[in-house]
């Protein structure tokens, strides 16, 4: 079965229009080191939940902050790598400050593998605003395609 997440992009236009997008990192010791540890805030989803209510329900889970204001406006669906189906919203913000990073949940997984050990991790362990240049470098790669379509959005 085919694994569904979803999520919030919030964005913000800057001065000239240039729009900065909001972005986590994601926790625990397997994204530390990699370049594209980044990702729109997400996370995943049972078939009986919809869409855009786990990406709400997943933004404050992950922040710690209720998901910013503002209309939900679709950027559609993107397949990962790994295969996990990944639907997202774009939400335009006033003003960075309008949007928070408080405290990540966390999850639990065995580290060092093999040890039986269990630890648990954040599900982002940061976060931050980005402009678009930058976000692109630092997303896991499906995600680019996300920003693409902010772009579209605004008319950039």
């Amino acid at each position: 079965m085919t694994r569904t997440s979803a999520g919030l992009l919030p964005f913000v236009r800057g001065e000239g229009g240039s729009a900065h997008v909001f972005l986590g990192h994601m926790g625990g010791p397997l994204w530390i080191t990699r370049p594209r540890g980044w990702t729109i805030v997400k996370g995943e989803h049972g078939p009986d939940e919809q869409p855009l209510a786990a990406a709400e329900r997943e933004w404050l889970e992950e922040t710690g902050a209720p998901a910013p204001a503002g209309d939900r406006v679709p950027l559609g669906e993107i397949r990962q790598s790994g295969g996990k189906q990944v639907t997202a919203w774009a939400i335009e913000v006033g003003a960075a400050a309008d949007v928070v990073f408080v405290e990540s949940g966390v999850f639990e997984m065995e580290w060092p593998p093999r040890s039986g050990r269990r630890q648990s991790f954040p599900e982002l362990d940061r976060a931050g605003w980005h402009d678009l240049d930058s976000a692109r470098e630092l997303v896991v790669a499906a995600q680019t395609a996300f920003l693409d379509r902010l772009v579209e959005l605004l008319g950039d």
